[in-house]
């Protein structure tokens, strides 16, 4: 497995990362236990260093599952990247955001016990509290630092000027945003002031939630899943979607891999400060992902991608209007 380092504080972690949300939060559709507990097994055997949570993801359950799926392991074989601040009601309904010093804190208290660990490798609040100044809630995450209980300090989903307030104030590790081939609003100004500041860039949605997998199906009825109401996947935009997927998939079977692992691939290719998160809920998903870490793309290769899928031509929101707002950066 190949490493990369995130930014110029952070840890050294696998080339490509394992996303647990999916395993138990149910945004999109039923999971199986056993078969994400053997996945994070089969990770953790394939050489994946770096697994992402949050102490939001069903409502807990998330870190609970990893606990599980993590006992036995030696705590220096795996770095813990955990989210927090989401506030949810007993009906899942979203309750706005809390990333006061006091809270960070609390939020930390509560998944260290679910956990079963005494430190998280990187804690990162997930969106901005328009309530608290980014430098309390990063500072308050630096004293833990100091106390032990956290190693870097993350960030999530920021725009360049509030990435710069964080910075200021303490080392920051990796901001994790949405980066794929149909989500590329990072370039503009956020993926440039990261490596001003010697900053990485853990990347979620590279697949864009499977809608770039080459596995999804227009037909398929989704009900409870957050692809239910995403704008990419609506009716209208998700058959133009798919039309780019199709053009990717020419490039991919001349290339000899599947289109999941060219678009992996793409976004690890975007420099050696971005290390992809996958998603993957199965072993099978995680088997698919794990080769795309020996794609070697040529600029030849890079540039027949980029014309199959051109910046700006995927068509919706990455996410529904009412969350757009919270976002960094748009699409």
């Amino acid at each position: 497995m190949r490493t990369r380092t995130l930014g110029s504080t952070g840890p050294t972690v696998s080339s490509l990362g394992l996303g647990a949300m999916g395993m138990t939060d149910g945004a999109y559709g039923p999971s199986d236990r056993d078969e994400s507990l053997a996945t994070v097994r089969a990770a953790l055997d394939s050489g994946v260093t770096l697994i992402d949570t949050g102490d939001f993801y069903g409502m807990g359950d998330n870190e609970l599952l990893l606990a599980d799926a993590l006992r036995g392991r030696d705590r220096a074989d795996y770095r813990l990247s955990v989210k927090f601040g989401m506030l949810r009601g007993p009906g899942h309904e979203a309750l706005g955001f809390d990333a006061r010093p006091a809270a960070v804190k609390n939020f930390l208290a509560y998944t260290l016990r679910r956990l079963g660990t005494d430190h998280v490798d990187i804690y990162r609040p997930a969106r901005l509290d328009p309530t608290v100044p980014i430098e309390d809630t990063v500072g308050a995450i630096a004293e833990l630092v100091e106390a032990g209980f956290v190693r870097h300090v993350g960030l999530s989903e920021l725009n360049a000027d509030t990435i710069r307030r964080a910075a200021a104030v303490t080392p920051i590790s990796d901001l994790q945003i949405e980066y794929s081939l149909i989500s590329r609003a990072v370039e503009a100004e956020v993926l440039p002031t990261l490596r001003e500041l010697g900053i990485g860039l853990t990347a979620y949605g590279v697949l864009s939630r499977g809608l770039i997998s080459g596995h999804w199906d227009a037909g398929v009825a989704r009900t409870g899943d957050f692809r239910a109401f995403s704008p990419r996947f609506a009716q209208g935009n998700v058959e133009h979607n798919l039309a780019l997927v199709e053009a990717l998939r020419a490039v991919a079977e001349e290339k000899g891999c599947t289109v999941a692992q060219l678009a992996i691939a793409w976004v690890a290719a975007q420099g050696p400060d971005v290390v992809p998160l996958v998603g993957a809920r199965t072993r099978n998903r995680l088997a698919e992902a794990l080769p795309a870490l020996d794609l070697e793309l040529t600029p030849q290769d890079l540039a027949r991608i980029e014309a199959a899928v051109p910046v700006g031509s995927a068509r919706g929101d990455r996410y529904p209007s009412a969350f757009m707002a919270g976002l960094g950066v748009g699409n």
